[in-house]
């Protein structure tokens, strides 16, 4: 399934291929936990324990797996103290699961699924990266492409600046020229690739833009995945409509 959002920039989109489809969101759900924490009023000084226990939303705990995380730093913290917003930044620049549940732990789910209704969406990502517990209970992180777009229009000034900085250069990113300025977050696993982001053109006026993609194309690597081409051709597609995007939006 593959869907898609093409949208001027906090305009009505222009392009919506099954975009209320619901996909398991992948770290696409790191955007959420960022702008609770950053509406939380939470000192980003505040010093957080690095453990690897998290609770579950069944009520049991679970930790995660240093080998299915991409950052190995919050890693090499175990057992200190550090800043909340270092934690933050691993997990929107680095994509750090680890990091993301301990930022989950300072806000609770409660205030992850205010955001997503204050930005009028659907979706709902109610438990933690790798809350298995959680999973096979039924509970699910569950995003849509218009979701996505939805929660990026809804975000203040501050956290869209934070997700200027992502490390992983692929998906929407490669489609792009060199040093395209964007801000949003990628994610993937084993079945599903997501993208979502606004861009900003030099020469035209910025679009958002969200491709979620759930199928066999997806093999859950981060660079190396015949998904991430297909988002990257995606988004090089509606960059060569950039000028078309903004007379349409006039």
């Amino acid at each position: 399934m593959l869907s898609v959002v093409v949208a001027p920039w906090r305009r009505d989109p222009l392009v919506l291929r099954n975009a209320r489809v619901p996909h398991e969101a992948a770290s696409t759900m790191k955007m959420a936990v960022l702008a609770a924490l950053y509406r939380s009023g939470l000192d980003w000084e505040l010093p957080v324990p690095v453990v690897n226990r998290h609770r579950s939303v069944t009520g049991d705990e679970y930790a995660n797996t240093r080998d299915w995380d991409g950052d190995p730093l919050p890693w090499q913290r175990l057992g200190e103290r550090v800043p909340l917003r270092w934690l933050a930044e691993r997990m929107v620049r680095h994509s750090s699961n680890l990091a993301t549940n301990l930022c989950l732990s300072q806000v609770g789910a409660a205030a992850v699924a205010q955001v997503w209704q204050r930005a009028g969406a659907v979706s709902r990502t109610p438990r933690g990266i790798e809350d298995k517990a959680a999973r096979e209970a039924g509970v699910h992180n569950r995003v849509s492409a218009l979701d996505l777009v939805l929660l990026l229009e809804s975000l203040e000034p501050a956290v869209l600046a934070m997700l200027e900085h992502n490390a992983h250069g692929v998906d929407l990113a490669a489609g792009l020229p060199s040093g395209t300025r964007l801000a949003g977050k990628n994610g993937w696993l084993p079945g599903a690739r997501h993208s979502a982001a606004v861009i900003h053109p030099p020469d035209a006026p910025p679009y958002a833009l969200a491709v979620c993609y759930t199928g066999p194309l997806a093999n859950g690597e981060d660079v190396h995945d015949p998904a991430a081409r297909l988002l990257a051709r995606i988004s090089a597609g509606v960059w060569q409509r950039r000028h078309a995007i903004a007379t349409a939006a006039s």
